[in-house]
């Protein structure tokens, strides 16, 4: 038991839940008492063939290939590719022709996202303590290669332009907390539980948290639109957006002005991105961004101005 427990990064407690689950299942699970004893499958079984008519299998083959572009794997890189090739192989072949028609016919307009998958013993574990409400303990690799181990009550889990975050309270400091799964090398059970606060669900704390991260540069904003028009150009993720007084000359407040701040790297990207927005805003900071912005617009405005020569375009030949 309890080697099987190390195995799989987590407590002799979840190990049994795990058996239990299989259980309800109709998978027959034995235990085995002494030193050595623990669980295993009853002699001489297998799992049985998957029986799928064609829209199911249609359904994972498809969940299978569009998960492992996302980046929404977990486990090694290969585990999508080998759990499709196991269910091809079971299935009839008039099916499997069917469904090699469509893979094979399949293009994307997005190339597949970077590989960042979480190890499948992590993510569960760590999905268990948030189901119930226990606090984990996590060995963290940091961006610039710090390690860590840390405490954390984790809310919940999401995932985020293909990559899996858990989101929780470091209770060490009081204060929240967002880890990137494929940066943790193992997830811990402790003892106790805890109580979930009120407040933003997981998916609001985890974009919060990355719009928040510290970059080189600090942008701050004010724009005459609603924070849904606002995010169809600078999503959640990136930048934060709240209500802001009116700035009109006249003094009105009937129009409805947003306060936005982001933290980037680079401030060449943000000037297109502002005028595809087509709606007034003012730079409060930094006079960098405001430079970048005069700059794109005379270069607008010479394009505009010039016309094509009367000759034409001269063609070859």
């Amino acid at each position: 038991m309890a080697e099987l427990a190390d195995r799989l990064g987590v407590d002799e407690r979840t190990v049994r839940r795990y058996v239990n689950h299989l259980v309800d299942l109709d998978v027959p699970v034995e235990s085995v008492r002494g030193r050595y004893g623990g669980y295993r499958l009853a002699p001489g079984y297998r799992m049985p063939p998957l029986m799928l008519n064609d829209d199911e299998a249609l359904a994972v083959l498809l969940g299978l290939v569009a998960g492992r572009r996302a980046g929404l794997m977990t486990g090694t890189g290969t585990a999508g590719e080998t759990a499709a090739a196991k269910i091809r192989r079971v299935l009839p072949e008039r099916l499997g022709r069917r469904l090699d028609a469509v893979l094979g016919s399949l293009a994307f307009t997005a190339p597949a996202g970077e590989p960042t998958a979480p190890e499948s013993a992590v993510l569960l574990s760590i999905a268990d303590a948030v189901s119930h409400h226990r606090p984990i303990s996590i060995r963290y690799t940091a961006a610039d290669g710090r390690r860590s181990e840390r405490t954390l009550h984790p809310y919940g889990l999401v995932t985020h332009s293909g990559r899996w975050y858990v989101t929780g309270v470091d209770p060490a400091i009081g204060e929240d907390r967002t880890f990137r799964l494929d940066r943790i090398a193992s997830a811990r059970a402790l003892p106790g539980s805890f109580d979930p606060p009120d407040g933003p669900d997981p998916v609001k704390r985890v974009l919060t948290g990355l719009a928040t991260t510290p970059y080189r540069h600090e942008v701050v904003l004010r724009v005459r639109g609603t924070a849904e028009q606002i995010h169809t150009r600078l999503p959640a993720g990136i930048a934060t957006v709240t209500e802001a007084p009116s700035v009109d000359r006249a003094g009105s407040d009937s129009t409805r002005w947003s306060r936005v701040e982001l933290r980037v790297e680079r401030l060449d990207w943000l000037p297109g991105v502002l005028a595809s927005l087509d709606l007034p805003f003012l730079i409060e900071r930094p006079d960098e961004l405001r430079d970048l912005v005069g700059a794109l617009a005379d270069r607008l405005a010479h394009s505009a101005r010039r016309r094509p020569s009367r000759a034409g375009p001269q063609l070859d030949g």
